[in-house]
């Protein structure tokens, strides 16, 4: 068997328009399209003295043990990994139960396996874990699932919102208000269009804060951007070397280095080309954060543009400070002929930095 795809719905779709948290595997069962589960010696009974609380997944007969009934009789793979994917999360402290396992119509043996899940990353990990759970079965081999529970417990306490956002967008459900996470933490969007408002936590968008510590946050604000159709250069955190030499490996060259949270150009080293440069990026970048971004280096101007009560003012195109080289004086004297200008001064004393 093969996870040909891991896709993760977020609102209304193709499977349910109420339902709008699934997860949707695309499955491949290969050999196993041949075996269903009335074929497999043992499975039945290895299956439900690993998982006896699944008695209660009813299935299509309706009725408690109906799943069992339906592996006894004889059923698909796909259909299996759609219900352990389900009672795992359960084990884990979530509650879910609407699942779907679907042929995909283009290739025997292929199909669509459906099912709820209450954090994404818990979903997808399920997902994974289904699968190796039932190909363990199969084979008749020994699994330990408290490591997967686990998991998904500790994924789940990272992920879910905190009690005070919890309670804000439970009470908006209760309203019908659809929700959108915006972030892996704590900042949601209420409603949609121009009815749309944003929380962080218990600080709404009636206030300036949020986007002030948005903006502080340049992977926060990267993301926004992009999810709203503004054109962003592709890119990645990192915390190590490790992490950098994989990012350089899908990004290719040049690239920027800068620190997650700083300003000032501080730690930034642009138009990176080969490895080395990037490691020196790296190590200026982490005296100032922990996280570094690297992405994509685009060749372009920077403006500064100056809103006020909505309106657009003016805008200036800001130049880094540079020497151009004359064939006679040295960089030092080029700089000290540069800093003649009366416009400069220490630090924002002056127009010019």
């Amino acid at each position: 068997m093969e996870i040909l795809e891991i896709r993760t719905m977020r609102g209304p779709n193709y499977w349910s328009i109420r339902r709008h948290k699934l997860i949707v595997m695309l499955l491949d069962l290969q050999e196993m399209e041949q075996r269903a589960t009335d074929k497999i010696e043992g499975f039945s009974d290895r299956l439900e003295n690993m998982f006896p609380a699944m008695y209660e997944h009813r299935c299509s007969p309706g009725v408690p043990g109906g799943f069992f009934n339906r592996v006894k009789e004889g059923t698909w793979m796909g259909h299996v990994i759609e219900h352990i994917a389900l009672e795992i999360q359960t084990l884990a402290g979530m509650d879910v139960g609407f699942g779907r396992t679907r042929g995909e119509g283009s290739k025997d043996g292929v199909y669509w396996v459906v099912f709820a899940y209450m954090e994404e990353r818990v979903g997808r990990f399920a997902a994974n874990s289904a699968f190796k759970i039932a190909e363990a079965l199969i084979k008749g081999e020994e699994y330990n699932l408290e490591p997967d529970i686990q998991s998904m417990r500790e994924m789940r306490e990272e992920e879910r919102l905190g009690p005070s956002t919890g309670s804000i967008v439970k009470e908006a459900l209760s309203r019908n208000i659809p929700y959108i996470r915006l972030n892996k933490y704590s900042l949601v969007q209420l409603g949609y269009g121009i009815n749309q408002k944003r929380i962080q936590a218990t600080v709404a968008s009636t206030t300036g804060n949020i986007a002030v510590e948005v903006a502080g946050d340049k992977e926060d604000t990267k993301d926004l951007l992009e999810a709203s159709g503004v054109p962003v250069p592709s890119g990645r955190i990192v915390y190590n070397e490790d992490e950098l030499e994989r990012a350089l490996e899908k990004l290719g060259y040049p690239v920027v280095t800068k620190p997650l949270r700083a300003n000032h150009g501080r730690g930034a080293t642009i138009e990176i080309k080969n490895l080395e440069e990037a490691k020196h990026g790296l190590e200026a970048a982490k005296k100032h954060s922990r996280a570094v971004i690297v992405e994509k280096f685009i060749i372009g101007f920077d403006h500064r543009m100056l809103v006020i009560n909505y309106q657009f003012i003016c805008a200036a195109r800001r130049t880094p400070a540079h020497v151009k080289g004359d064939g006679k004086l040295t960089v030092q004297q080029l700089i000290d002929k540069v800093n003649e200008d009366p416009r400069r001064g220490y630090g924002h004393e002056n127009v010019l930095t």
